[in-house]
């Protein structure tokens, strides 16, 4: 009982520490408690001062925008939007700004670039400079051939020119005749005919036609192998019989005294450099190139501009649309509807503007002739039509059986009256119309 008793004794002293830990903390809770009551009102306070200057902020403020609206005259909704406005036009500016820089960088760049690639292409290219010239020469065995290749009274030269549509020129130097006119192919049927007569030696009218006849079956083939020699050339695959014929016929035009044959070939070669450079179909771009000018080869028989007759042929003909459109659009008639377009407007330029390619002159001269020429065969009645001397006569030789000799006065006369009212020309133009009747049999 005593250990018992000295037990509780301590537990109750231990217990009575404790109580009075607890009284002590007690006690301190008061005084905080007091003091957070006390920060609490002065929060309080605080915060009811603070909402009176937010008042009184919020009514100066409205004060101030009353008072800026009265001075300025513009409500705060439109100032708002004036400062969004210049903002905006901030931003516009520098974004505009910005953008231009980046393109004429970009332009520079590409600049540079195009010149790098046409140099490297017109460098990659070497052609000869030759003009084709309007007049050939044939060259004689003997002084004794010129009178019989005029013969009595001048039959067999104008038999010759009558064939032929083509001038022959005697004069004094020896053992040549000169031939001059502007068709090429005429020209050259007139130059074969004339020295396969010189060789056979039998110089007559009759033979005279039957010559030039067989000369211009024999060109019609040399054209078929020239259109089909430029193919195997470039070894295009698909070409149209039409196409072909029509290339071969480019052999014996000019353009501003340039063989159109061979602008085409080097407008297709150009463009094939051009296209491989900037990463493109480079066989695409060599057959719209090597097209381009196919619409030359009918422009005598269609009317319109070569560029959108050649685009109908090869529409026509089942070419590519791509190498339809740069055909018709090379001279930007119609709106380009690839690059390969203005890559073929690029070639032609190339080639057209080689030094001593083309002459404006000589152009100009045979255009002169050509439209004699038209202006004749506008008429009725009319078989043949022949400018001829320079296109200081045109020879027209018109069909005998719609015809009398009235008749071909007074279309002679209608004729110089047209050519006098459409054309400007020095001097004067003599207009020969010929009206021949032949009767022909057989004696068997």
């Amino acid at each position: 009982m005593k250990r018992e008793k000295i037990e509780l004794d301590r537990i109750q002293a231990k217990l009575n520490s404790k109580y009075e830990s607890i009284e002590k903390k007690e006690l301190d809770l008061d005084a905080l408690k007091l003091e957070l009551q006390q920060k609490e009102r002065n929060h309080s306070r605080m915060e009811d001062a603070l909402r009176a200057q937010e008042n009184k902020l919020k009514a100066m403020y409205n004060d101030l925008i009353v008072k800026l609206e009265r001075i300025s005259t513009v409500t705060k909704d439109e100032a708002k939007q004036m400062i969004f406005d210049i903002l905006d036009a901030e931003v516009r500016l520098s974004n505009q700004k910005w953008v231009q820089k980046v393109e004429e960088e970009t332009k520079q760049l590409a600049k540079e670039k195009s010149i790098q690639i046409i140099a490297t292409a017109m460098q990659r290219y070497t052609a000869d400079q030759v003009a084709m010239h309007s007049s050939s020469i044939v060259h004689l065995p003997s002084e004794e051939m010129k009178g019989r290749i005029i013969g009595k009274e001048g039959r067999n030269i104008k038999a010759l020119e009558m064939a032929t549509g083509m001038e022959f020129v005697i004069g004094e130097a020896p053992e040549i005749i000169t031939i001059s006119g502007f068709n090429p192919i005429r020209r050259e049927i007139a130059r074969r005919s004339l020295e396969r007569l010189i060789l056979d030696g039998r110089i007559n009218p009759t033979r005279i036609e039957e010559t030039v006849a067989q000369c211009e079956k024999e060109l019609e083939e040399m054209i078929e192998e020239y259109g089909k020699s430029v193919i195997l050339e470039f070894n295009l695959q698909g070409v149209h019989p039409e196409i072909v014929t029509m290339l071969g016929k480019l052999h014996f035009r000019t353009s501003y005294s340039q063989n159109v044959l061979v602008h085409c070939k080097e407008v297709g070669l150009f463009s094939r450099m051009i296209a491989e450079e900037l990463g493109l179909d480079g066989a695409t771009a060599l057959r719209a190139g090597l097209l381009h000018d196919i619409g030359k080869a009918v422009t005598a028989e269609v009317e319109g501009p070569h560029a959108k007759i050649g685009g109908d042929i090869a529409k026509r003909c089942g070419e590519d649309p791509i190498i339809v459109n740069a055909i018709a659009a090379h001279h930007e008639e119609v709106p380009f509807a690839s690059v390969y377009a203005i890559i073929v407007v690029i070639a032609d330029t190339i080639s057209a503007s080689r030094p001593g390619a083309r002459r404006e002159t000589l152009t100009a001269y045979i255009k002169r002739l050509e439209k004699l020429e038209d202006i004749a065969h506008s008429f009725d009645g009319i078989k043949k039509a022949y400018a001829l001397q320079a296109g200081r006569e045109v020879r027209i030789i018109v069909e005998e059986e719609s015809m009398n000799d009235e008749k071909t006065a007074m279309l002679a006369r209608e004729i110089a009256r047209k050519i006098e009212e459409e054309m400007s020309f020095p001097g004067q133009i003599k207009v020969n119309v010929i009206r021949e009747k032949r009767a022909i049999e057989y004696a068997r």
